[in-house]
């Protein structure tokens, strides 16, 4: 059986390129995770495998959708391996069938780790050049427009600051930090 193994890292990013191409290489089943590749706690990746039997082969559009870093990836085929389960990547064209294609599996995960190692540093330097500069912004501020009218219920004991922050949909120490910062701002002046 070919089964398919398709993520995206955010619930908003579209798989339907991915799906395509399962459809396109006669995949019989495909397994989708919305979510980070940081780690293998991914359901649909679990779930895939304890599906696999022997025989089947996982195809995957490229390693980086399947692990992001060596030592994930080199598990998650062993395992594989194990089962007696191909594992295909069409991107880099991998087969572990054979040999040359499990080294060559070796290899691609370590230089696809190397690369986003690279693209961290490179976002690390660029980040701190910008504060030097006093040009870094950080993340935007998330809009709250309902703060107003959420606080002034907190503030008056008809709710609670954890019923407040799931109504503004952020954490309670948000909340308290923006409380402090509206408090502060809002101070009546004394003449």
């Amino acid at each position: 059986m070919k089964i398919g193994y398709v993520r995206v890292s955010t619930k908003e990013q579209n798989t339907a390129r991915q799906e395509e191409l399962m459809k396109s290489l006669g995949v019989d089943r495909v397994y989708i995770d919305k979510m980070s590749g940081r780690d293998t706690e991914r359901p649909f990746l679990q779930e895939m495998m304890n599906f696999v039997r022997e025989g089947d082969s996982v195809v995957v559009e490229s390693i980086s959708r399947f692990a992001r870093n060596t030592k994930d990836l080199l598990e998650l085929t062993e395992e594989l391996n194990n089962k007696h389960v191909q594992f295909i990547s069409q991107k880099e064209n991998i087969d572990t069938n054979t040999p040359a294609g499990k080294f060559m599996l070796t290899i691609f995960g370590a230089v696809a780790e190397l690369e986003r190692e690279y693209i961290r540093q490179r976002q690390k330097e660029g980040i701190e050049i910008a504060k030097q500069q006093k040009k870094y912004k950080g993340r935007p501020a998330k809009q709250l427009d309902t703060f107003d009218e959420i606080y002034q219920q907190w503030k008056s004991g008809n709710i609670t600051a954890t019923f407040a922050s799931m109504q503004l949909n952020i954490s309670r120490s948000t909340f308290y930090r923006k409380v402090t910062a509206y408090e502060a701002d809002n101070k009546p002046i004394d003449f």
